[in-house]
């Protein structure tokens, strides 16, 4: 396990609301995209931030930005979220520095699609593991803490693929809706101990999964990438990708005190599609 850590001030930060000083947030995936967006709102609000993932150096990077633009502490944990050493022990590492988790965003993911007879057991197993085991590990480590306490947020970082069916991505589908009933299941489970547990469901956000998803559409329906990033697009009525900063806010609003009697929800940023 390799870990970084670094702490800075920065002065606009400090004029914005801070109602998370002095709570912990751990974030899974959260060197790039969606998850690098949400530890960034977090960190804006006050909290002490641990960050995850498998590249160690875009985590490092990424840590070092935070700190220095939202004046708090930013630390780095290199972990596999399928691998329930490494999560058992990154985890450990981030609550004996920096105490008890008040957020978990479980934002490690993956998607690949196929078409559902050219699925292979391991594309199987893989969507599962990274998307839904993995949220499955990661929350054991920091539950009971948040019991103790009387107070935590669980939020899930889901997809529109987690409520309705889409063509060639059935494991992803089948992934995500496991980790909505993971969401609605515990939520009924925790709801008298202070802690929520929701999901947040975004359609095609622009991000390196994203631009995996228009190679897919390029390989299997043999148009252009200028073709197939454009019929992606159409499926949200808006007519544009979903930004990271849109799903970040988001889970900003439910780990606000405002969000204290959200729970069991499946919030979708999805510019109409649902």
């Amino acid at each position: 396990m390799n870990s970084t850590s670094t702490h800075a001030h920065g002065d606009n930060a400090m004029t914005r609301e801070r109602h998370l000083t002095g709570r912990h947030a751990i974030i899974t995936g959260g060197g790039r995209g969606i998850g690098r967006a949400i530890a960034s709102e977090l960190a804006r609000s006050g909290a002490t931030v641990t960050i995850t993932g498998r590249d160690l150096d875009t985590l490092r990077a990424a840590a070092g930005q935070l700190s220095e633009t939202h004046g708090v502490m930013v630390a780095a944990l290199g972990c596999d979220v399928t691998d329930e050493d490494s999560v058992r022990d990154v985890f450990a590492a981030a609550l004996r520095e920096h105490g008890d988790a008040y957020i978990l965003v479980n934002n490690a993911g993956q998607s690949e699609g196929r078409p559902f007879l050219d699925t292979t057991r391991e594309l199987w197993e893989r969507m599962l593991a990274v998307n839904l085991t993995g949220a499955y590990l990661c929350t054991q480590q920091v539950l009971k803490g948040m019991l103790r306490g009387g107070a935590g947020r669980i939020v899930n970082i889901a997809s529109t693929s987690g409520l309705k069916g889409y063509r060639n991505i059935t494991a992803y589908c089948a992934s995500k809706h496991g980790l909505i009933g993971l969401t609605r299941a515990l939520a009924a489970e925790t709801a008298r101990s202070g802690v929520t547990v929701n999901a947040v469901c975004p359609a095609y956000t622009d991000t390196d999964m994203a631009t995996r998803a228009v190679q897919n559409v390029v390989r299997d329906m043999e148009r252009t990438e200028d073709e197939a990033r454009a019929l992606i697009a159409r499926s949200i009525p808006r007519g544009t990708l979903i930004e990271p900063a849109e799903v970040a806010s988001a889970v900003g609003w439910l780990c606000s005190p405002a969000a204290t009697g959200i729970s069991g929800q499946a919030l979708t940023i999805a510019g109409g599609e649902i």
